[in-house]
C-alpha cells in the first residue's frame, strides 16, 4: 500500500499518526512494571501455557492411534 503513495502521502499519513500517538497518556514505567508483575502473577494460575490444558479440554489431542500391522 505504501509503495503506491505519493512523498506528500506518506508524510501526511505519519503526521495524523504522530497526533494520535501525542494524545495517549504517559505513565513512569517505575509503576505500570509493578502492576503489570502483580497482573502476571495474580493470572498464572488460569494460564494454560504454565498450568496445562486438561485432556477432556484439549483440541489437539489425538483422536485415535494408529496401528500398522
Amino acid at each position: 500500500m505504501a509503495q503506491d503513495m505519493t512523498e506528500k502521502e506518506l508524510l501526511k499519513m505519519e503526521l495524523d499518526q504522530l497526533k494520535k500517538e501525542v494524545k495517549n497518556e504517559r505513565q513512569m514505567v517505575s509503576k505500570t512494571g509493578k502492576e503489570i508483575k502483580e497482573y502476571i502473577e495474580s493470572m498464572s494460575g488460569e494460564d494454560p501455557l504454565l498450568k496445562g490444558i486438561p485432556e477432556d479440554k484439549n483440541p489437539f489431542k489425538e483422536k485415535g492411534g494408529c496401528t500398522i500391522s
